[in-house]
């Protein structure tokens, strides 16, 4: 269940505990736009994206989403030389699972000398002698999920992973990795515009597994001037992408949005939404609108 504790602003989005032994606090934040253009290369700005990293413990933050695939490695390299040695606290969860052939390009790749190769490069990039959260990027359609799932748990079994997930997978999906190896967390597409994972989001709730939105703050026409979210956004003197995250939050226990920026200005705004304290008329106006 979520409990917010302490006093930084992220505190106030509550806590999660994942796979039933590592508490996070449930507004994290996704690592994958401190990468250059088609999520490839570097940022634009790499001094700015190290800034922006080296602010998120500072407000309160404790959970990073990244891939070996953001840049590909990019992400993984920044977080490291922005953040290690890492406060005690941190939570860096990364995925292995996908080839990138270029800019906006992503090809899945499940074999297991495969994914057991990335796991060892992305905790040599990273600093880590153990990966707290890795997810499987995607399910190679041609490997066998127990392999790939498989290897995993080898991994975990080794002591270089503790906690496997998985990202953009059906329920049915779920179940089948489950009975491989623990399942800790699901990282589906998900927001206030798009609901295609509400039974996914349902089975994480009676099974109590982090549910992980990925493009949490999509909020498309309803933004519009005059529109729902706009209207709201007024009355709540925030901003649409602010309502979005406090509606996610509001969601269930178990949502843990990650926003992601390359801005520090929108990387504070976003953390404060978890300040958003939602009516329930309000909520349910949102709830409807999709």
């Amino acid at each position: 269940m979520a409990n917010a504790v302490g006093t930084s602003p992220a505190a106030a989005s509550g806590t999660f505990t994942l796979g039933g032994d590592l508490a996070v606090r449930r507004l994290g934040f996704g690592a994958m736009r401190i990468t250059g253009p088609g999520v490839w290369g570097d940022p634009p700005d790499r001094d700015e994206a190290i800034r922006v990293l080296r602010r998120v413990p500072e407000l309160g933050v404790n959970l990073i989403d990244t891939a070996d695939s953001y840049g590909p490695h990019v992400s993984e390299e920044l977080i490291r030389l922005a953040l290690h040695p890492y406060p005690d606290d941190l939570v860096i969860a990364t995925k292995g699972g996908q080839l990138r052939p270029g800019p906006g390009q992503w090809v899945p790749l499940g074999r297991p000398e495969y994914l057991r190769q990335q796991v060892e490069m992305s905790l040599r990039r990273l600093g880590l002698e153990r990966i707290e959260l890795y997810q499987l990027h995607r399910i190679d359609p041609q490997v066998p999920l127990a392999d790939q799932i498989g290897v995993l748990a080898e991994m975990q079994h080794e002591g270089k992973i503790r906690h496997v997930g998985l990202s953009e997978v059906s329920v049915a999906e779920i179940e089948a990795a489950r009975r491989i190896a623990d399942i800790a967390s699901v990282q589906n597409l998900y927001n206030l515009t798009n609901r295609a994972s509400e039974e996914v989001l349902e089975h994480c709730e009676r099974e109590n597994l982090a549910f992980i939105p990925w493009f949490p703050v999509a909020t498309g026409r309803l933004a519009r001037p005059g529109g729902v979210l706009d209207d709201a956004a007024r009355e709540y003197a925030a901003t649409p992408a602010q309502l979005a995250l406090a509606w996610l939050l509001r969601r269930s226990p178990v949502v843990l949005p990650i926003p992601g920026t390359g801005s520090i200005r929108h990387l504070e705004e976003n953390v404060a939404a978890a300040t958003i304290r939602l009516s329930d008329e309000q909520y349910h106006k949102l709830d409807t609108i999709s």
